[in-house]
């Protein structure tokens, strides 16, 4: 697996670098906007620069979050049955989910930026005004200015249920808070996944140590297309980093589960690697 990955090299500075087997290979870009920057051009200007990197591999100190600069993270929701049928499960307002399911229009809401945004390993946060809490695993695209999709990569949009549940105009409250989101652990290119609706994705969740929950679901349950998605988001809008967006949930935990602190999800997806965050 090839991917484009935002690290901290052992001197403290931060880059980002194209990640082979045998480590990170030369840095394409340096300093607090580096992914931002590759961001901005046309996908061939980045491809380029992506399949030109040479040279000796460098050792890096710690993996960040896939997100710099003015990128914002955005997510899509209802987008598959087993979401739909959760957030009816959650609301006082269930006709309102069974509705965006079916729609023309998705749902399509802002979830982060990057100062909110966990990376692998890094804590993601359950509210403590909230009493009922989920991961949500996805797959995440990251789209560049002209509205291309450059790659992929693994997200966990964190959400209260109960919170969203008590009234569908708390969805805010419900999905936007500190490190309500993961992204990880890097950036594998559009070019090299042949087929983003072929992926499994799997999510376990560990409880002092043991395996509480797992699950496992398929991108080809996806209801909406990602190009659709997209093109949604950059209706009477623009991303001059670029954005990232989730594209929606098939596994969510059965009543009555919630997160508690200590926790730890794992989630796989094919190609794309494994996101690995405790719970706080």
């Amino acid at each position: 697996m090839t991917a484009l990955v935002r690290f901290v090299l052992p001197w403290g500075e931060v880059g980002v670098g194209v990640q082979r087997e045998d480590g990170v290979a030369t840095v394409l870009a340096r300093g607090p906007l580096a992914l931002a920057q590759l961001l901005r051009p046309p996908l061939a200007e980045a491809r380029a620069r992506f399949s030109q990197a040479e040279g000796s591999p460098q050792r890096v100190a710690q993996v960040l979050a896939p997100i710099d600069g003015e990128t914002e993270v955005w997510a899509a929701g209802v987008t598959y049955r087993r979401s739909e049928e959760a957030r009816v499960e959650e609301s006082g307002t269930p006709d309102i989910y069974t509705r965006v399911y079916s729609a023309e229009r998705p749902e399509l809401f802002f979830k982060a930026n990057a100062r909110r945004v966990a990376g692998p390993e890094q804590p993601v946060h359950v509210r403590k005004d909230s009493t009922w809490d989920v991961p949500e695993p996805e797959l995440a695209v990251v789209v560049n200015a002209h509205a291309e999709v450059v790659g992929y990569t693994i997200g966990n949009d964190v959400s209260s249920r109960s919170i969203e549940g008590d009234n569908p105009l708390y969805l805010p409250q419900a999905k936007v808070y500190a490190h309500s989101m993961a992204l990880g652990p890097g950036v594998v290119p559009a070019w090299e996944v042949a087929d983003p609706y072929a992926l499994g994705i799997r999510m376990r969740i560990r409880r002092n140590g043991q395996q509480l929950w797992s699950g496992e679901a398929h991108t080809s349950e996806l209801k909406r297309r990602i190009e659709e998605l997209v093109g949604y988001l950059f209706r009477e809008d623009e991303f001059p980093d670029g954005v990232i967006l989730s594209t929606g949930t098939a596994l969510v935990p059965e009543t009555p589960f919630t997160l508690r602190s200590g926790d730890v999800v794992e989630i796989e997806i094919d190609q794309l690697g494994l996101l690995r965050n405790p719970v706080a």
